[in-house]
């Protein structure tokens, strides 16, 4: 990008006029005959992109883009599709869905601070009148592609596990080297609504988008990427999430590789070389035409782990092999997982020619998120405090393994784990929850709270203690809901030095217990 000096204080697309008044401008016509040097070193550099809009839409657009008719001209800053998110400014998507209606939520989205609404019935505050609006939600999306600057990279993100934390990492690296200019998918808005969403939220002038992408289902993924349209697609992992509907891992790894469908024309794969369906994603991808990147512990990765070391100041010391350079970075986040998510990261960055170095401090200051991994200092009875990890958001067999070795490495007087259940495994359910024996002894768990029926079969096989290669049974409780766990927590007690850590499908409702922990 070439940088053209203006001289001035003009306006965009004033051609450099000055709008200075007074004594400002005759101090400025001063230093300038007395300092051309100055003048030049002050003059603030014009870009291309300046001259884009810094609305998100206008009515004109939206109405263009929908095939709408618009009520009126208008300006919007913002977009939602559920009323309780509208700002000032904002744009509600009026959607009828199969339990609820969203037109019966325009007073509420107006009283927020909406400036108009899509909706499939006139209405007396400024609008865009369709006759579908999820369908209308759709084609803003499409147009938001549609007008990105010609240096705009678009980033896709899928996996079993994973894919919002690097999502997160992904955003944070190009948002900072771009000053500003990333925009991404907020919480986990990845699905058939959350998706265009996003797409309809990205202001013109951004120079990175990253959009993470779900699914229960196969097939799900390919509509979603077809909206997308990604420079580079990355699969963090893949793990038996959703194996009921799947059938199979081999079924979730090809639902996940749809997401090369949508790549666009040169664009590029990421894929984890560690995953034993490697060989499988990296076909999916070259019959799409795409390069391949891979990345992980395995000889021959693209990005390749070299090192990881303990952190002086917590987190973990990595060292990576390019090819042509090598990294050491710092990941501020704990466990083993976050040591492969940034090779995903680093990987991500360099395909889309950004900036490593942000990318590594964005990476060493990055700390977990809520449900996602965030650490919480609670108070305790006997005038300490103890650590809460805060994993409630989402579970799987694989992120229940890395996040149960995480509160193995904490140095702490006991530790504590409040397992809830692991949703959309099937028949696989019962060997699954059981299968998470291992993992807590080898944590060297003191106490573990179970919550939700699919956690019976767990609770059978820690009964079985001495009798198993468990070694020394590990005491436990198992209630039917997170409300009862609140409780059964609650006269088990936490004390000084405690590290607990907090996981199960969002459904679960654990979230509750980290709300009821945190206000102590």
């Amino acid at each position: 990008m070439v940088a053209k000096a203006k001289s001035g204080g003009g306006k965009a697309g004033g051609k450099g006029k000055s709008v200075a008044t007074g004594k400002t401008a005759a101090a400025g016509k001063a230093r300038k005959a007395k300092s051309p040097a100055l003048a030049s070193v002050l003059a603030w550099p014009v870009w291309a992109e300046d001259q884009a809009p810094r609305y998100l839409w206008s009515a004109q657009e939206l109405a263009l883009a929908t095939g709408g008719k618009a009520s009126g001209d208008f300006l919007v800053s913002n977009a939602a599709t559920d009323s309780r998110e509208i700002v000032e400014g904002g744009l509600f998507f009026a959607m009828r869905g199969e339990a609820m209606d969203g037109h019966r939520f325009i007073p509420k989205a107006f009283e927020l601070g909406a400036t108009a609404a899509v909706v499939e019935h006139p209405i007396d505050q400024p609008h865009i009148l369709v006759k579908d609006s999820f369908a209308a939600l759709q084609a803003v999306a499409k147009a938001a592609r549609e007008r990105i600057l010609p240096e705009t990279k678009i980033i896709g993100v899928t996996g079993s596990v994973g894919k919002t934390s690097v999502k997160e990492a992904i955003f944070a690296a190009l948002n900072r080297s771009s000053m500003g200019r990333a925009h991404r998918s907020v919480k986990s808005y990845n699905n058939h609504v959350g998706v265009p969403l996003s797409l309809a939220r990205m202001p013109v002038r951004s120079l990175y988008g990253i959009f993470e992408m779900g699914m229960n289902h196969a097939g799900e993924i390919s509509g979603l990427t077809a909206q997308v349209r990604p420079h580079v697609a990355v699969i963090t992992t893949i793990a038996p999430a959703h194996i009921e509907n799947l059938g199979s891992e081999e079924a979730i790894a090809d639902a996940k590789a749809e997401i090369f469908e949508g790549l666009v024309e040169g664009g590029t794969a990421v894929i984890p070389a560690d995953s034993p369906y490697c060989e499988r994603l990296r076909a999916a991808a070259l019959a799409r035409g795409a390069k391949v990147v891979t990345f992980g512990r395995a000889m021959g990765s693209d990005v390749r782990l070299l090192d990881a070391l303990p952190g002086m100041l917590g987190g973990t010391l990595v060292t990576a092999d390019l090819g042509d350079i090598r990294l050491c970075y710092t990941v501020a986040a704990a466990g083993e997982h976050w040591v492969t998510n940034s090779l995903a990261v680093m990987a991500t960055v360099r395909a889309v020619g950004g900036d490593l170095g942000a990318a590594g401090l964005a990476l060493a200051e990055m700390q977990g998120m809520a449900g996602r991994g965030a650490r919480i200092d609670v108070a305790t009875s006997d005038g300490g405090t103890a650590l809460l990890i805060d994993e409630s958001y989402n579970a799987n067999p694989a992120s229940m393994r890395s996040t149960l070795a995480v509160l193995g490495q904490e140095k702490a007087t006991r530790r504590i784990a409040v397992l809830g259940a692991m949703k959309e495994l099937g028949d696989f359910g019962p060997r699954l929850h059981a299968a998470l024996a291992e993992p807590l002894a080898a944590a060297k768990v003191d106490y573990v709270l179970l919550v939700g029926a699919e956690m019976a079969s767990l609770a059978d096989e820690l009964r079985k203690g001495d009798d198993s290669a468990l070694g020394k049974a590990i005491p436990f409780a198992h209630c039917s809901t997170a409300d009862e766990a609140i409780v059964a927590l609650t006269d088990f007690g936490l004390a000084k030095g405690d590290a607990v850590l907090v996981k199960g499908s969002n459904s679960v409702g654990l979230g509750r217990l980290v709300a009821s922990l945190a206000k102590q």
